[in-house]
């Protein structure tokens, strides 16, 4: 049976996914069978597993440190935001229901069973199992009928590893405050702590390592400098969404503007296309009108398409969309987006919300009926143009048919895939994932008069190497493996 430990956050983003994943790479390469595991995520920022199922983004990419194919028992619980109070509720890969947040209390004990039942399957195929947290154990007003912190530890006993992050500040309180409201129990089960995205000396923390240790009595696992490299791996959370640090600037650079959606998903569509040196990918926030010096805008996914394409009206982006045509610029969408650019989007089952028929942008000739079946597939597909091989995945409702449907781009296993206008100037289709392949990504921006020259996916490999070798040098691995337990 494998050893487990969970690492937990003092709150949101301060570096636990990366952190899982870091780990996760450097326990590999020492030999060992490492398995990822997050009880209970929010995101939809979703990815499809080999079994057929859909697991939150950062334990897709903690599986890849791992170098183990993902499956829907390395995130047992997804909620997917579909309002501001409700969330549909993912259950070891499958769709299960949609909950306002007062109900999902309701669910929990049945919802904790399936995530120890998840857990004990991963711990019988792994050396270690490392557990993500969520949010903060802090949060003591959610302590009851946890499953995503201390009530999950408490429940499959494990031990946690407190991780804080220095660069917002108050680091020192972060992780002695977290102890003092804590229950005893749950304070016990912390076997030590971590400083996270420490800028400069760290030799300069050696006081305030002195005095967590006091106040707490937990022993320290290191001080993690900044990874510089951290941008280059995927996003999981919509709020660190924004154009790619490494993007190129300037007159001669090719210019991507990417309208954030208010329930934008699947946003790692965008990760491949923000680590090329000879791309701009700008994303455009509410109130700021689409760029324009853009070359291509690209609609990503929704989560709630019909809501979405009225947010994007909302901010005149129909508008600009429409001027950016005129210009001849070229217009992508990926899934949600994909139907956006059409004539309709029908939900008569109101799947979405209420049952009815909206005007779509009127981009393309295809129209779009949702319904209840959601498709969740990896893909393997051609670029017809040039025959470039595309890995992706599907993961969408609805149904899209139309005369532009003829004027294919892509094909999967011989049928015909997605759309294109007439003139070629607006495409769309349901394959997330698809920039990831070299070959495709660098022939589909050489028709619009771009290039692509990197090597994405073993990039991606070379970075979680290197974040590998990061935490040997400023994380006590051995110690992190001594206080893991026999699950």
């Amino acid at each position: 049976m494998a050893k487990s430990i969970m690492i937990q956050g003092t709150g949101s983003n301060v570096g636990k996914s990366m952190l899982v994943a870091g780990i996760a790479r450097a326990l590999v390469n020492r030999g060992l069978s490492v398995a990822p595991f997050k009880p209970q995520n929010m995101s939809n920022n979703a990815a499809v597993t080999v079994d057929g199922g859909e697991i939150g983004r950062a334990q897709a990419l903690q599986a890849l440190a791992a170098r183990r194919a993902p499956t829907a028992d390395m995130n047992p619980v997804l909620l997917k935001p579909e309002t501001d109070i409700g969330a549909q509720v993912i259950v070891q890969g499958k769709r299960q229901t949609t909950l306002k947040a007062r109900d999902y209390a309701k669910a929990k004990p049945e919802l904790l069973l399936a995530t120890l039942e998840s857990f004990r399957r991963l711990a019988e195929t792994a050396d270690i199992v490392l557990i993500e947290g969520a949010g903060s154990p802090a949060e003591t007003n959610l302590r009851k009928g946890d499953i995503a912190n201390m009530g999950f530890a408490e429940a499959a006993n494990v031990p946690v590893i407190l991780v804080g992050d220095i660069d917002r500040g108050g680091v020192i309180a972060q992780i002695v405050g977290t102890k003092a409201v804590l229950a005893p129990a749950d304070a016990d089960r912390i076997k030590g702590f971590a400083i996270n995205k420490f800028r400069g000396d760290v030799s300069l923390f050696d006081d305030g390592l002195t005095d967590i240790s006091n106040h707490t009595g937990w022993p320290s696992l290191g001080v993690l400098p900044w990874f510089p490299d951290a941008w280059r791996l995927p996003a999981e959370d919509v709020l660190d969404l924004q154009s790619g640090p490494g993007s190129a600037t300037g007159t001669d650079t090719f210019k991507i503007a990417v309208p954030r959606l208010a329930r934008i998903a699947n946003f790692d569509d965008l990760d491949p296309l923000s680590t090329e040196p000879g791309l701009s990918v700008d994303i455009i926030e509410d109130g700021r009108p689409l760029p324009v010096d853009a070359d291509l805008v690209l609609i990503p996914g929704s989560k709630s398409t019909i809501a979405d394409l009225a947010h994007f009206r909302a901010q005149g982006w129909d508008i600009d969309l429409a001027a950016h045509l005129r210009r001849g610029g070229h217009v992508l969408g990926i899934c949600g987006g994909y139907q956006m650019l059409g004539q309709t989007i029908a939900d008569p089952e109101g799947i979405e919300g209420a049952p009815g028929s909206v005007p779509g942008l009127g981009l393309l000739e295809i129209n779009t009926v949702m319904r209840p079946e959601k498709h969740l597939n990896l893909r393997d597909a051609t670029y017809l143009p040039t025959g470039a091989a595309v890995q992706g995945y599907e993961i969408h409702i609805g149904e899209t048919t139309g005369a532009d449907c003829a004027r294919t781009w892509l094909s999967i296993a011989g049928t015909p895939h997605g759309a294109a206008s007439k003139d070629g100037k607006v495409m769309g289709c349901y394959l997330h994932g698809l920039f990831s392949a070299d070959a495709f990504r660098a022939d589909f921006l050489r028709t619009m008069g771009g290039s692509a020259s990197a090597s994405y996916e073993a990039d991606t490999d070379r970075v979680l190497d290197a974040l590998a070798a990061h935490l040997e040098t400023h994380f006590d691995l051995d110690l992190l493996l001594d206080l893991a337990t026999e699950a």
